[in-house]
């Protein structure tokens, strides 16, 4: 009964709920200083790999050599672009192409589907792993990225 419940009683209930909120509440805030200096420290990296890749391509363009072996290939990349787009004006080629492009969008949007049923198939039956009809046990990952709200 609820009548029977004493005030101390009461009192650690609610200490108890309050000990486990504030646990929880640790938790988070941990996790969330955690991503931010995990973010933070990414972000130094790519600055210091963008320096280091800076120092490194000066070393490429002051060297004569490199300099003229580049002058050609990017000629030969010409030439080789031109063979490449006459090739593709041939009518069997351009179907070629052209069904490439269909097949390849629709991978993507079937791929975007599974994704969705995945989730929904994780989150009805609470198993993490599918298995195929060719028998093969597969198992069902989450990749998480962060990105800036701006750049959505």
């Amino acid at each position: 009964m609820v009548d029977d419940v004493t005030p101390i009683q009461d009192a650690q209930i609610v200490a108890a709920v309050s000990k486990t909120e504030n646990n929880d509440a640790t938790v988070l805030l941990d996790l969330e200083n955690l991503i931010k200096s995990h973010v933070s420290g990414i972000d130094k990296r790519k600055e210091e790999l963008k320096k280091i890749k800076e120092m490194l391509n000066e070393i490429f363009v002051n060297d004569p050599t490199y300099q003229e072996h580049e002058k050609q290939a990017k000629e030969a990349n010409k030439i080789k672009g031109a063979t490449k787009a006459q090739l593709m004006k041939q009518p069997n080629a351009k179907e070629l192409g052209d069904k490439i492009k269909t097949t390849t969008s629709e991978i993507k949007e079937t791929d975007g589907a599974l994704s969705d049923y995945l989730r929904e198939y994780q989150r009805m039956s609470g198993s993490n792993e599918i298995e195929g009809d060719d028998g093969q046990v597969r198992e069902i990952i989450y990749v998480a990225k962060l990105v800036k709200k701006s750049s959505r």
